[in-house]
């Protein structure tokens, strides 16, 4: 029985091997096909290569290459549906100029139209990250949210809301996670002792201000954390930041407006924001001062009937 397992299993390995090597000359198969203008034949060797399995950049060569088949052959809506396929596995990704003209186009159009709403759910996923404290996800997430809003292709979309606003708030979070995850500064060499002992004037101890970066800290509780309504009617969303410190009471002590609204309205919230009230952070079951960012988001103004 034990040799029958084991011819088994040889027989399966030696039938794998020969697949995976399949797969990677039938992409060069259909690769050549296209070169050589011989595009539904080549369609037929991607389609019937399956999806998953393999790895990711072998995956966006075969979506590649069926939008390359699709457009040669007039089959529009088949070809952008590829092609948003290659730009969410790889935003960053543009055609070699060694491809038509008309190939380059449609991949910018369908860029144009796809990547701001990557930015948007790459953005979520950072904030996420940096919302359960992992710090080092977030600020490679935040990164690759501003490397892609400075696509060209984007410019435009970038330059106003909502992805205007979303690009202050991607700064500020990457700042702050950065910050979060840079090590601690090392001690300073211990200073000669004194000749002589001195009556030294008494020193004002610096009191630490905890943020989420600091292990086996309670975040502050919220029991009052309202905003004030926008003044007059808002056709885009806004978004902005609020920096506050709370104190070992639960109280703002000190408030920063890092990413603003508008001058108007970054006024009416830091009024509002003298109001607000926490249950404060504890540090082994000591109420502690804590650092916490507050993200403002301003929605649309509804219809007036």
């Amino acid at each position: 029985m034990s040799r029958l397992v084991c011819g088994v299993v040889a027989a399966l390995l030696l039938m794998t091997a020969p697949l995976a090597a399949t797969d990677q000359e039938s992409i060069a198969a259909a690769r050549d096909l296209y070169a050589s203008a011989a595009y539904e034949d080549a369609l037929a060797i991607l389609n019937k290569l399956p999806a998953t399995g393999r790895p990711a950049d072998e995956i966006n060569a075969i979506e590649q290459y069926r939008a390359f088949c699709f457009l040669a052959l007039g089959r529009t809506a088949e070809a952008e549906h590829a092609i948003e396929n290659v730009v969410a596995a790889e935003p960053n990704y543009r055609p070699t100029n060694d491809v038509s003209p008309r190939v380059r186009n449609a991949f910018t159009e369908v860029r144009r139209r796809v990547l701001p709403t990557i930015i948007q759910q790459r953005y979520a996923l950072a904030k996420t990250a940096f919302d359960r404290k992992d710090f080092a996800t977030a600020a490679v997430g935040f990164g690759q949210v501003l490397e892609t809003m400075a696509d060209p292709d984007v410019a435009t979309a970038v330059n106003q809301p909502p992805l205007s606003d979303l690009r202050q708030l991607a700064v500020g979070f990457k700042d702050l996670a950065m910050t979060a995850i840079a090590p601690a500064p090392a001690p300073a060499p211990a200073a000669p002792p004194p000749p002589a002992p001195v009556e030294a004037a008494p020193v004002a101890k610096v009191q630490k201000v905890y943020t989420s970066a600091d292990p086996d800290v309670i975040p502050p509780v919220v029991i009052r954390q309202d905003l004030p309504a926008f003044p007059g009617q808002v056709a885009m969303p806004r978004q902005g930041m609020i920096e506050v410190i709370i104190d070992e009471t639960g109280t703002v002590e000190t408030a920063l407006m890092r990413i603003g609204v508008s001058n108007a309205y970054d006024q009416l919230a830091l009024a509002a924001v003298r109001q607000w009230r926490y249950r404060p952070a504890v540090y082994n079951g000591v109420p502690v001062k804590y650092r916490k960012a507050v993200q403002v988001t301003i929605k649309p103004s509804s219809p007036r009937e």
